[in-house]
């Protein structure tokens, strides 16, 4: 057995003259608004991405997790993007191009939705096409060592923990989708580990689509706990890994403005990124996986 990962995650623009095939990409031939483009190109410029070729400043902690695993499990973990370079059916024929013949494919997301993993499962299961054995792992959000791992980052604290993730369409409940679901059961049981009673969920960085969507978004959220009489807030991000645009303009920038605007002290956890420890929980994952083909 000659095994290797496939790490997954959503992607980044390396440099601003990259936004709007990016954005096109993520569109997927849907019209894209001059306004959104914009205000997306203004979003990266403020975080560090520039004009000339990257990697951005994004993807580079995307980088440094890759190569993190890799070292952690001795095999080779391969990246893959949803909407960006290097794509995921890329990754997989670079693995099985190299004679690795039994590939495990982890998204740097641990809850699932089909309109998230559902989406990165066919992109995986499509480039292998039958080509060796696989594995993928569809959802970790409830695996015992990332919750310690949550939990370590909230345990003590004396404010109220608002516990967030993506937004998604709120039609994903009518078609039984199991995502909110599953936010609910990490945010409880990351509550429980650390001994907190004080929290709430919500979601943040909705897409500019038109229709409903999962609520209530982190902005109204904050205000209704202002109206309540909190006064400290954490932010603890249980959908995210990664310190990007979702969280250092989303939450840094939009959602600690609100919050100075209503009094509110407003603090987030440090992200998992590349951390030793998170990287023994996807460490974890892999070897779960691998166990399974020896088995």
């Amino acid at each position: 057995m000659k095994p290797a990962v496939i790490l997954m995650a959503y992607g980044s623009p390396d440099q601003l003259a990259d936004v709007p095939a990016y954005y096109a990409d993520i569109r997927g031939g849907r019209p894209v608004a001059r306004e959104h483009l914009d205000d997306l190109v203004a979003r990266y410029r403020a975080l560090g991405v520039g004009d000339t070729t990257g990697p951005s400043p994004l993807n580079a902690i995307t980088e440094e997790t890759r190569a993190a695993l890799e070292g952690e499990l001795a095999i080779p973990v391969f990246m893959g993007m949803r909407h960006w370079q290097p794509r995921i059916a890329a990754a997989v024929d670079a693995a099985l191009v190299g004679g690795l013949d039994v590939l495990v494919g982890v998204v740097l997301a641990p809850h699932y939705s089909a309109l998230s993993i559902g989406k990165y499962r066919a992109l995986f299961d499509d480039a292998v096409d039958g080509r060796g054995k696989s594995r993928f792992v569809e959802r970790w959000g409830t695996d015992p060592a990332f919750v310690q791992f949550l939990a370590a980052r909230i345990r003590g604290t004396a404010a109220h923990v608002v516990f967030t993730a993506h937004s998604l369409p709120s039609r994903v409940l009518a078609d039984g989708d199991p995502y909110q679901d599953e936010l609910f059961e990490t945010a409880r049981l990351v509550a429980d580990a650390a001994a907190v009673d004080d929290w709430s969920f919500s979601y943040q960085s909705e897409s500019p689509t038109g229709e409903p969507w999962l609520g209530p978004d982190i902005l109204d959220h904050l205000e209704t706990l202002a109206s309540r009489g909190v006064e400290d807030v954490l932010v603890c991000p249980v959908g995210f890994v990664s310190d990007h645009l979702e969280i250092r303009w989303d939450l840094d920038h939009e959602a600690a403005d609100r919050a100075r605007e209503l009094g509110l002290r407003f603090e987030r956890v440090r992200m998992p990124n590349a951390e030793p420890a998170f990287v023994a929980v996807l460490a974890g994952l892999v070897r779960r996986e691998l166990a399974a083909v020896v088995a």
